[in-house]
């Protein structure tokens, strides 16, 4: 499967057709967003919101949690904030969010099945990774997106003067529902 897209990309490159893509790393209208890596909003997202290429950062991952304070999320916002000129936030759970129903007890047992020894789990947790909170799933996207909102307003390395806003995209119409 990856030879695929290897393939393709090649005569994409062959073919320049990455011109009509070309900008620069500041985006154009000083916002990142922070969304789900769910497939079903891989093109929606940007086409529901009319953004193109060059206008946003996007920070994607499963349920578009903040799973660490000082993790990669906060980590790409810093940057973004700090080095990129980003002024807002945009935090977009979704609708029928797989992530909702992550269980870390259930993964665990995925992982051993999967050949992860016990032995290592039990090491990694020795070193201070709470499994329980690092593979926890959520309520209600809702609860997910007020949730990180504010893990971001109160966050002592974001400024202030950020504004950050929470939203439930429908995955299926694009609907944005404004979370309070």
């Amino acid at each position: 499967m990856i030879d695929e897209l290897v393939s393709y990309n090649r005569e994409f490159v062959k073919n320049k057709g990455y011109e009509k893509y070309i900008t620069n790393k500041y985006p154009d209208k000083k916002i990142a967003i922070v969304s789900c890596m769910d497939t079903r909003l891989t093109e929606l997202l940007p086409a529901s919101l009319g953004i193109k290429n060059g206008d946003v950062k996007i920070i994607k991952n499963a349920g578009a949690i903040i799973s660490h304070p000082f993790g990669s999320v906060i980590r790409s916002l810093m940057v973004a904030i700090y080095e990129l000129g980003v002024v807002e936030v945009m935090i977009i759970g979704h609708t029928d969010c797989g992530a909702k129903h992550m269980n870390s007890s259930e993964m665990i047992e995925k992982m051993k099945e999967r050949g992860i020894p016990q032995e290592r789990i039990d090491m990694i947790r020795y070193c201070g990774i709470n499994f329980e909170s690092w593979l926890r799933g959520f309520e209600t996207s809702e609860a997910s997106v007020h949730e990180t909102v504010e893990q971001i307003r109160n966050h002592p390395l974001i400024p202030s003067d950020i504004t950050v806003r929470g939203f439930v995209i429908d995955s299926v119409t694009s609907e944005l529902t404004p979370v309070e």
